[in-house]
């Protein structure tokens, strides 16, 4: 009777999602609505994702669905639940490499300092950011970049997401926001400055787990980049830059975004060169990447947020999934390697 209940909440749970995640789906190609009941209704896409991959010349059938990918988060169940929650991850990732340290974490309204920090009220919070001069908010457990505001001191006051706050209202927004964390600002390294230096530029490093070796491999790579309209975030469900990686020499693609079907060769904004670019020691961080991955032999899927550094890399988080958007805007992957994934998984066919 419980694994019916339990079975019957997961297929409600994701019938909610396709309503609210992919019915409901923003529409930045600004694409009729029968274009979205269509794609939708017939294979659980997006309304951005036919004109992102262009469904107009290419079958979409060769194409993985926003729906797919809901149905792959479950894959490294009962574990997932690890990798979503911020705190939990960064707690266990810590013994095995670099990750920014958490110096507070907020649930309900209680603040609990960590690394024997003492937080009483906002207050120390508004001490602290004086204290180590920058900071970076996030929720607990959000995605895409939601809810995540870097705080900085500039010598003269506090810059709040590029935006000027008085230590009450500092107080104040953290005070009306509910469970999230405080964690140290990471500086970036200096190729990623030179590009964008208003946002921490991370890798998307996708390992999966070979079925036949049982060896995590790193599958797939992307360079994220923000820009003017994306704030102090890369992400780009927020219309952040993607370049893909070449796995075996990290040289950058041009780049794209979600929310057009523009070609960027450079930067909108420095006019830094984007495609060609070598990311420094790619074979470090790659090393680096697989063996923190076999530190958990009961995961799957590890999809790793990566911040490169002038002395190696940190990691800012992992998912126990990641959106197939970045790894389709270069091709298909329904009978790509993902694809294979997911069928060695049961989630498509």
């Amino acid at each position: 009777m419980m694994r019916f209940l339990s079975i019957l909440l997961a297929k409600i749970k994701l019938m909610v999602l396709w309503i609210v995640r992919i019915l409901f789906a923003p529409n930045h190609f600004k694409l009729p609505l029968h274009t979205r009941l269509y794609y939708c209704i017939f294979g659980g896409y997006m309304v951005d994702q036919a004109a992102l991959y262009d469904f107009k010349h290419n079958d979409k059938k060769q194409y993985l669905s926003e729906f797919d990918w809901y149905r792959s988060r479950c894959i490294n169940d009962p574990y997932s639940e690890m990798l979503n929650n911020k705190v939990v991850f960064t707690q266990i990732i810590e013994r095995y490499c670099k990750t920014p340290e958490i110096y507070c974490v907020k649930k309900n309204d209680r603040l609990a300092g960590l690394n024997g920090r003492v937080i009483n009220d906002y207050d120390d919070l508004v001490k602290l950011l004086h204290e180590v001069g920058a900071y970076v908010v996030k929720p607990v457990r959000a995605g895409k970049g939601k809810g995540v505001y870097v705080v900085k001191h500039n010598g003269h006051g506090i810059i709040c997401n590029d935006e000027p706050h008085t230590e009450k209202e500092l107080a104040d927004r953290l005070r009306r926001d509910t469970e999230w964390l405080i964690c140290a600002y990471a500086h970036q390294a200096e190729y990623l400055n030179k590009i964008y230096a208003n946002s921490a530029n991370t890798l998307r490093m996708i390992v999966l787990r070979n079925a036949e070796t049982k060896e995590f491999e790193l599958c797939f790579a992307v360079q994220r980049i923000g820009a003017a309209w994306t704030g102090a975030v890369d992400n780009g469900s927020r219309g952040g830059l993607v370049a893909n990686i070449d796995i075996e020499t990290g040289t950058m693609s041009y780049a794209r975004t979600l929310h057009n079907l523009t070609v960027y060769r450079t930067h909108p904004d420095t006019n830094a060169q984007i495609e060609g670019a070598v990311i420094p020691n790619w074979d470090g961080i790659k090393a680096g990447v697989l063996e923190a991955s076999r530190a958990f032999p009961y995961l799957d899927i590890i999809a790793w947020d990566i911040l490169p550094t002038d002395d190696g890399f940190t990691v800012i988080e992992a998912n126990t999934s990641s959106g197939v958007n970045i790894i389709q805007l270069w091709g298909p992957q329904r009978y790509g390697r993902l694809g294979d994934f997911y069928r060695e998984h049961g989630i498509i066919k």
